[in-house]
């Protein structure tokens, strides 16, 4: 069994002040491997304390220094590749090849464009050519609480903490108690960086204790929260009476719009971006949106896809998917498959249960329903497991329509070798982000929704943007530097 139930804590660490053990479940084999300390409102308070104390020196340091520091991270980061992956594999079920490519990976991809888009950002610069005595400053926000969610642990991590460390924040990370291996093995690595004490601070715990206390802390000036939408409504509630700024990246419920030109991967791109990570990513393309005349073609050819998919142990090696995270999630899920068969859907991969030759472990076979309709739960519930919703339309505007008709807007997705119409669509989707025939979004891209799906953006220079205070100042002297 492994214990880690220390924090990190004005750069050293510490027993708890006021903890309670947690067990971390494998969610492949249902059993304990580890045990952590969920905090106390001592603890969180002792955090708070050392980033507070820690923010006037960081803020102070030129930005040429804090950018070093980010990329003394990351050599340390990537020296611990091989720890992360079987971390998240084991603590929230990715296996091992996802671990090792994906979920490791995208930490070390935001850090290092963090620290490009660090070098090129205008921290100082006046207003405009004709204005050279007004001066725009960009300084942090202060003392940042970072809460993290268990699906993505490294990406949202590095999203957070390498966009506050260039800023000039001082920061308190409470990640998921059922990803917490990974964020101390992070912890470790900031501290290889040797990073000034009290810049990082990391308290284990869950959403009513550590993460409550500090969305209401007085001495939090900002709250940045990736999870579910329900957390993010409470979240900006506690963090109302002291009127700090609050960042929400949440759920999600993306449309995935093919139409009859588009190409020959489309369906088969769609199943298996539903299905990566066990369908627990928030910008999931989970309703495929199929235009009439391919209609049946797409609903054969995506069970055909989706019954290929393997399902397997974390540890394996291997293209399958994993368990999903824990029972509540795996209860969850299972009754909205049954509740998709309940009102109509046509059931045409997967279904209710575990996969065939599996007694234990939280996985779930990957399912695609047929005839869904708006007005169906799985149409409009993010499911957040390897469950794909498919639906029938007759024109774009039909479509646009019923994609819209939803309460998020995190990402949708467009397949048609029309150029115009792939342009005017981007014009009218609700999202933050728009997908198309399957071209990734460059790096520095921004990521972040609208509507229910949260607010802010993450990532490149438009993720410093979202930890900085613009200042205007006027009368200053451009010859004094």
């Amino acid at each position: 069994m492994i214990e880690k139930r220390n924090f990190y804590i004005d750069g050293a660490w510490v027993a708890p002040r006021a903890g309670t053990d947690h067990a971390v479940i494998d969610p492949s084999t249902e059993e304990a491997f580890a045990t952590i300390s969920l905090g106390g409102e001592a603890d969180t308070d002792a955090a708070v304390a050392a980033a507070k104390a820690a923010l006037p020196g960081w803020m102070a340091t030129p930005v040429a220094e804090r950018i070093v520091a980010v990329e003394r991270l990351l050599e340390a980061y990537n020296a611990r590749a091989a720890d992360m992956a079987e971390a998240m594999s084991r603590e929230m079920g990715a296996p091992i090849d996802l671990a090792s490519r994906n979920q490791f990976g995208a930490g070390s991809y935001h850090l290092k464009n963090f620290i490009k888009a660090a070098k090129d950002f205008a921290w100082e610069a006046p207003l405009g050519d004709d204005t050279p005595n007004d001066r725009i400053i960009h300084e942090a926000v202060g003392v940042c609480a970072l809460i993290t969610p268990w699906n993505w642990p490294m990406n949202q991590i590095t999203l957070k903490v390498g966009a506050a460390a260039v800023a000039g924040n001082t920061m308190v990370l409470k990640p998921s108690e059922e990803s917490p291996l990974s964020a101390l093995i992070f912890a470790e690595c900031v501290e290889a960086a040797g990073w000034p004490k009290g810049v990082f601070n990391l308290v284990n715990g869950d959403g009513a204790g550590v993460g409550s206390q500090l969305s209401a802390h007085p001495d939090v000036d900002m709250v940045s929260f990736t999870g579910s939408t329900r957390a993010g409504k409470l979240i900006s509630k506690a963090a109302a009476d002291t009127l700090k700024r609050v960042h929400l990246e949440l759920g999600g419920k993306g449309a995935n719009l093919i139409f009859a030109d588009a190409d020959d991967k489309a369906v088969k791109r769609g199943v298996l971006h539903m299905m990566q990570n066990s369908g627990q990513s928030c910008n999931a393309p989970s309703r495929m949106m199929v235009e009439a005349p391919i209609y049946d073609r797409v609903v054969e050819e995506a069970a055909e896809v989706a019954g290929k998919v393997g399902v397997g142990p974390a540890s394996e090696e291997g293209r399958h998917i994993g368990p999903v995270v824990n029972r509540t999630q795996w209860d969850k899920i299972q009754g909205l498959i049954q509740q998709g068969i309940d009102e109509g859907a046509r059931l045409v991969a997967g279904g209710p249960g575990l996969p065939e030759g599996m007694n234990k472990g939280f996985f779930v076979r990957p399912t695609v329903f047929a005839d869904v309709t708006p007005d169906m739960t799985i149409a409009r519930e993010e499911i957040f497991g390897p469950v794909l919703s498919i639906m029938r339309f007759e024109t774009e505007d039909e479509a646009v329509r019923v994609a819209n008709d939803t309460p998020y807007g995190l990402t949708n997705y467009v397949q048609s070798a029309d150029g115009a119409r792939r342009n005017r669509l981007a014009r009218v989707l609700r999202s933050g982000m728009v997908e198309m025939n399957g071209q990734d979004r460059a790096a520095g891209s921004p990521f972040g929704g609208m509507k229910m799906s949260g607010n802010g953006r993450e990532g490149g220079s438009w993720g410093i943007h979202d930890f900085v205070e613009v200042k205007a100042v006027s009368g200053w002297d451009p010859e004094a530097g």
